[in-house]
């Protein structure tokens, strides 16, 4: 299975239109590719991709201690779902240092870019679960800042470390137990439009923060274990700007395929039973399943059965969608949004820092 996860990893480190997380509920870094980004370190047999924007190291020698989960999520718009691989760990082993301090942790030897390795390295100190969210500068004068902030909270009302770091836009690396995620772009706020960057790009939400959980409760991550890295294939509705795209069926089954080797049983059961009751005309025999995971795996499977069927035009097929989608998929949006975190597009989530 390690081989075959390893293979899956590389194939998509080198699809541009394939993103890639980590972080905890609330904190997060994000590497995404663009066709005009330049290259500076390009290994992926390794897990390593670098460009002028940021990079993501995946460690290799830990992969066989993963278990993959494959997820598809509701989305709030009737025509989407997400999709995802989450990268766990057990519980005991994904832990992270937890600091809740902002800490100098000295030069970060383990940089992507040899050319940052003398840079000094700050945990800010979120004391998150399994993430370790730091900065990097060898800013002189972000230097003292953050020196003289040491040992105390980044959000005491009076220490000056946290806007100094949202002016100075200092490199974020995102630390887990399986990688890294480095982002090198400006912090999304007043410098940048409000808006996050496109691409490589980080969010520091303190309300989510607060709850102190590892990952989204729409993520369905299994009881014992903690997502320590996600990959986030190609959508088949969505661009990499969270915009409309027509559907692409290639994606689609591409992504099919990997929650059939990685998704769980009961959400895969449910898929099954779906298609089979389409296929056979039996679609009087499904009902309201009785667990969330299942009635998220019977909502996704309708709307991408519609998606299908208009694609290839068969009115039969997206006509028996369309009856099924009003009788079971009218509460979709409570159902998605059911802890105001995870939008259509993983960590895009609001206000940024």
């Amino acid at each position: 299975m390690t081989q075959t996860l390893l293979q899956t990893l590389q194939h998509h480190l080198i699809d541009i239109d394939a993103g890639w997380s980590i972080g905890s509920f609330g904190a997060i870094g994000e590497f995404h590719q663009r066709p005009s980004d330049t290259l500076i370190i390009d290994e992926p047999s390794e897990l390593v991709r670098v460009t002028e924007k940021g990079g993501l190291r995946l460690n290799l020698d830990r992969l066989s201690e993963v278990t993959a989960i494959a997820f598809e999520t509701l989305s709030p718009r009737s025509e989407r779902w997400g999709q995802g691989l989450a990268l766990c760990l057990p519980t005991e082993e994904a832990k992270g240092a937890q600091r809740s301090v902002l800490t100098d942790l000295g030069p970060d030897t383990d940089a992507l870019r040899p050319d940052a390795r003398t840079d000094i390295l700050f945990d800010m100190g979120l004391n998150q679960p399994q993430i370790d969210f730091c900065i990097r500068t060898s800013d002189q004068s972000l230097l003292e800042i953050l020196r003289a902030g040491s040992g105390r909270s980044l959000f005491e009302p009076d220490n000056p470390a946290m806007g100094a770091i949202l002016k100075a836009h200092p490199a974020r690396v995102v630390v887990s137990p399986l990688g890294r995620v480095e982002v090198y772009q400006k912090i999304g706020g007043p410098d940048t439009g409000g808006v996050s960057p496109d691409g490589p790009h980080t969010h520091v939400l303190p309300k989510l923060l607060r709850n102190g959980r590892t990952h989204s409760a729409n993520t369905p991550i299994p009881e014992g274990f903690v997502p320590c890295a996600s990959l986030h294939p190609a959508s088949p509705v969505m661009g990499n700007q969270g915009e409309d795209i027509p559907f692409d069926n290639t994606r689609f089954e591409a992504f099919q395929s990997l929650l059939k080797t990685y998704g769980l049983d009961e959400y895969v059961g449910v898929k099954s039973e779906v298609l089979r009751a389409l296929e056979g005309g039996d679609t009087g025999s499904l009902t309201e399943p009785e667990s969330r995971l299942k009635r998220v795996a019977l909502r996704n499977t309708l709307r991408q059965q519609l998606r299908v069927a208009n694609a290839n035009t068969d009115l039969d097929l997206a006509g028996v969608c369309s009856e099924l989608l009003n009788r079971f998929d009218r509460n979709a949006v409570s159902m998605a949004d059911d802890d105001d975190s995870e939008p259509d597009r993983p960590g895009h989530e609001g206000e940024r820092a």
